[in-house]
């Protein structure tokens, strides 16, 4: 057995090919990683693909290529509240899903939205960019771009938080950067897919793997 052994630690050592996702995230402890790759700035759809590595590997393909629709305006570095850009970089997975259907058998926490739920987009308010419950029917005490998520019928059928702008949280930098279903064309910033390929990124999608999503300029 001893020559088996000696090929397998051989193997970890051997350096990861500088691929994409070895560029956005060589090392940590992310062992899931989604991305969204476009053409140009201007762009206004992507390709988003699924990655998966061992905890002393390199990353290898786990699902798609898929086609995402990107934010009105494209992408962009320095993303400001209400540009209709996408933001480039790489982001967490917020510890909550949410969706005005219910449970589609995510392994993270899973809110289904109710009247009076929003997310605050006022870079005035004390809880910008966070999620909100206030009393059905009462107006809530943020204004700005807040959105009244269980009003969105569609696009927020299912959606994952991507965690852009969130800690620090700096005002009008921007909010509610979603994960959430197609509705046939370009978003507000968010990135979307057709709702079987969300579906199937969203139960794919383990918290105990510390997932992240990267947001790039195809190189």
């Amino acid at each position: 057995m001893l020559a088996p052994l000696v090929l397998s630690l051989a193997l970890s050592t051997q350096p990861c090919a500088a691929s994409l996702p070895q560029r956005l995230v060589p090392r940590g402890a992310a062992r899931q990683l989604v991305t969204v790759t476009t053409s140009s700035a201007r762009a206004t759809s992507g390709t988003l693909r699924l990655w998966t590595r061992p905890r002393a590997g390199c990353w290898q393909p786990a699902g798609g290529p898929w086609r995402a629709r990107l934010g009105m305006a494209g992408v962009s570095a320095d993303r400001r509240e209400g540009d209709g850009t996408t933001p480039l970089g790489v982001f967490t997975i917020g510890a909550t899903m949410y969706g005005v259907a219910p449970d589609p058998g995510v392994r993270f926490r899973y809110h289904r939205l109710a009247c009076g739920d929003w997310w605050d987009g006022d870079p005035s308010s004390p809880t910008y960019n966070s999620f909100r419950h206030v009393p059905c029917g009462e107006t809530p005490p943020f204004r700005g771009d807040s959105e009244a998520l269980w009003e969105q019928r569609v696009a927020y059928r299912y959606f994952a938080v991507i965690g852009f702008n969130d800690a620090p949280v700096v005002p009008g930098r921007g909010s509610a950067i979603f994960l959430h279903v197609d509705t046939g064309g370009p978003t507000n910033g968010c990135v979307s897919l057709p709702q079987q390929q969300l579906v199937h990124v969203l139960r794919w999608l383990d918290p105990s793997a510390g997932p992240r999503i990267a947001i790039a300029l195809a190189t």
